[in-house]
């Protein structure tokens, strides 16, 4: 469902020179999979994630999605993926309602089938209660709903949750959580970027650790550990990004 072949992003920085966020990274996904990319603030988890949603093009290599060309193929790249982060816009003067007509004509629903879908999207994230109230008015969980079905609406096969959770309450991250692991029942491909140790541990089938930019590692859980040592995450992830620390 993705296939990322030494795909890089190189920024060139006044006082720095060329700075490497992304640099020569390669892996593959399948359908039904959450493939959790786990790194800390800066390890370029977001900048990866804009490369392959089409939002920046990459210096080097290529990536597909869904059988289309990242590069060569943006508008088909749309199509197939769901792009999720905490940073997703609502229009503030409108209703969830109308804002999913709105975006649902921007991907190219069918009007006949658009009020359809935006309605069983609505059940589908329980938003009856509040989906006729201007979207400056909702709760930080109510908007974060919104922002969900908003990804979703299309039907894409390809999901990209981009720290979704941060800043949320429990209630809230739970909605999340509790959407991605559904995913899998549904034979969606999601990549999850986080860098919640507990939440890479309840959803992921496989976790690529990524640390300034390069891949440290990719394999499950137990996979980790056994080639660490280690049986917590948080140790996992400290030993293949800081060894020689981790090790004393």
């Amino acid at each position: 469902m993705i296939t990322v072949e030494d795909l890089a992003k190189h920024f060139k920085d006044p006082k720095r020179g060329v700075v490497r966020a992304v640099d020569g990274v390669s892996f593959s996904t399948s359908p039904g999979e959450i493939f959790g990319l786990l790194g800390a603030n800066g390890a370029g988890k977001t900048t990866l994630l804009r490369m392959l949603s089409t939002v920046i093009a990459p210096t080097s290599g290529r990536a597909e999605i869904h059988g289309h060309d990242v590069a060569n193929e943006p508008d088909a790249v749309r199509k197939s993926i769901g792009f999720m982060s905490t940073t997703t816009a609502l229009y503030s003067r409108l209703t969830p309602r109308e804002m999913l007509k709105y975006m649902g004509k921007l991907y190219g629903i069918a009007s006949s089938q658009l009020g359809a879908r935006v309605e069983e999207t609505i059940a589908m994230l329980e938003m009856e209660e509040f989906a006729d109230r201007l979207c400056d008015k909702l709760s930080t969980g109510q908007k974060q709903r919104t922002s969900l079905a908003r990804t979703i609406l299309h039907d894409p096969p390809v999901l990209f949750f981009d720290e979704p959770t941060a800043g949320l309450d429990v209630l809230a991250s739970k909605t999340i959580m509790e959407f991605i692991e559904s995913c899998r029942d549904r034979n969606k491909t999601v990549v999850f970027s986080t860098h919640i140790m507990s939440e890479a541990e309840r959803v992921c089938d496989r976790i690529c650790v990524i640390h300034d930019g390069k891949i440290r590692a990719i394999g499950t859980l137990q996979e980790l550990k056994q080639a660490t040592g280690e049986e917590r995450l948080e140790r996992v992830f400290l030993a293949l990004t800081e060894p020689t620390e981790s090790a004393a």
